[in-house]
């Protein structure tokens, strides 16, 4: 049995932005397939946009942390 290997922390953060970045993108197809009176429902539309605004505002919490924990250590005495 192979031990498990941990992915890199940078691995980590590159896939959630990418997922970030796949949710703000499929909100936007979905609008546009609205605006432009495609077969797409309203309320799919809003769902999409909510998935997304959650995934943003998520991240943006995990590097307002992130930052709060680079600071606190910065503070730490030697």
């Amino acid at each position: 049995m192979s031990p498990l290997r941990e992915k890199p922390f940078g691995t980590y953060l590159k896939n959630a932005i990418n997922e970030v970045n796949s949710a703000q993108l499929q909100s936007e197809e979905a609008t546009q397939k609205l605006m432009n009176g495609q077969n797409i429902e309203l309320h799919d539309v809003m769902i999409t946009a909510q998935k997304a605004s959650i995934t943003m505002q998520a991240a943006l919490e995990v590097r307002n942390k992130a930052v709060e924990a680079y600071q606190e250590m910065m503070r730490m005495q030697v």
